[in-house]
């Protein structure tokens, strides 16, 4: 009997789940995850590390360790979310294999206190990939300017990377010539192209909880009927644009030499409004050739009771363009809200990551009582 997420996946969307910790590993609860619900992947950023360092006595001894070792917080962050990756990457090498690389995957972000600075960003990506040692970590970047030269660099020095924090069409066209600028370096540097994988994290749902927001305030009917279409018209326009930047000459040349395409990754899909459907963000974003993924309350309705079809992205594309023409004409700036989100979504990175540093702060303090 067929179930929503193996329809999800059968239309071509890699379900990956947006939560990592050292229970979860040690529980063996991955196993029902990839064997029932098509879970092929992983997604982290600080907030889940944190949350799961304040769960259970999963990472007493390591910090107990780190802590006799004299290690200072930033070495004990380091050591404990490599040490996670490494072992989910383990848990779904299978998957890697099987899919040449393109699942499989587990994600780790780069301090986002580096942001904004690109040499940073460049050597704490290397600095990662050479601590976690395996060929399916994906390095998280922020989508900045500042972070475009980074995603270059990084993938021509042979690393996969996701590109996160995506909010603007505009912004997803320079990630995508960064790319494909970071696969013509890795060819000239020697990489296999082959190895080298790539998705661009596209946030969904925050667009919504922002447009929404206005539209209430604006408070018409015109603008009512508008509310929870946003996200779903935004990220279907990136699909478009991914569609036409790899048809593009300029790609069939790496393609000829065995890239695979980066892939737009719907991020951002737990559903912020419950006047909305819970499972919005996922049956409304189907299509080839995309990544899913999912916190896990998401991810269990979408099991339970999502109603999947083939494609719901394909022919959207004059809707969705339409769509932000009438909140442009309501006074909603499209541009306004992007950059706005961007600048939230790294302070909310930061936020995350200085809760990260204190909550192993407190445990190193308490290993030494």
């Amino acid at each position: 009997m067929t179930t929503p997420t193996a329809e999800l996946s059968r239309a071509g969307v890699s379900i990956w789940l947006d939560d990592l910790s050292r229970e979860r590993i040690n529980s063996g609860a991955f196993k029902h995850l990839i064997e029932d619900l098509n879970v092929v992947g992983v997604t982290t950023n600080p907030s889940i590390f944190a949350a799961a360092l304040k769960q259970g006595e999963s990472y007493a001894s390591q910090v107990g360790a780190l802590s006799a070792a004299g290690a200072d917080v930033d070495q004990a962050v380091f050591d404990i979310t490599t040490h996670d990756v490494s072992q989910a990457c383990d848990l779904f090498a299978e998957e890697a294999e099987r899919s040449k690389g393109v699942d499989g995957r587990v994600s780790i972000e780069v301090d986002p206190r580096l942001a904004r600075d690109t040499e940073g960003t460049i050597a704490e990506a290397k600095r990662l990939h050479a601590k976690v040692q395996r060929t399916n970590v994906l390095i998280k970047i922020p989508a900045t300017v500042e972070g475009l030269e980074a995603i270059s660099a990084t993938l021509a020095a042979g690393i996969s990377v996701n590109v996160t924090l995506i909010f603007s069409l505009e912004r997803y066209r320079a990630v995508i010539n960064a790319f494909m600028q970071g696969l013509e370096q890795a060819k000239e540097n020697g990489h296999d192209l082959a190895d080298i994988h790539s998705v661009a994290s596209f946030f969904v749902s925050r667009v919504d909880t922002e447009i929404d927001s206005r539209l209430d305030a604006i408070g018409t009917e015109e603008a009512t009927s508008l509310k929870g279409k946003a996200g779903l018209a935004n990220a279907r326009l990136a699909y478009q644009i991914f569609e036409e930047q790899f048809s593009s000459e300029r790609w069939q040349v790496l393609k000829d030499a065995g890239a695979a395409p980066q892939r737009p990754l719907w991020a951002s899909t737990g559903v912020k409004d419950p006047d909305l459907p819970d499972t919005l963000y996922v049956v409304g974003l189907v299509a080839e050739n995309v990544v899913n993924t999912m916190p896990e309350k998401t991810l269990d309705a979408t099991a339970d009771h999502g109603v999947v079809e083939r494609d719901t992205i394909t022919g959207t594309y004059e809707e969705s363009n339409e769509i932000l023409n009438r909140l442009d004409a309501l006074g909603v700036s499209y541009t306004e809200v992007v950059d706005q989100l961007e600048t939230e979504g790294l302070d909310k990175f930061v936020a995350s990551w200085a809760e990260l540093l204190e909550t192993v702060q407190s445990a190193l303090d308490a290993a030494k009582e």
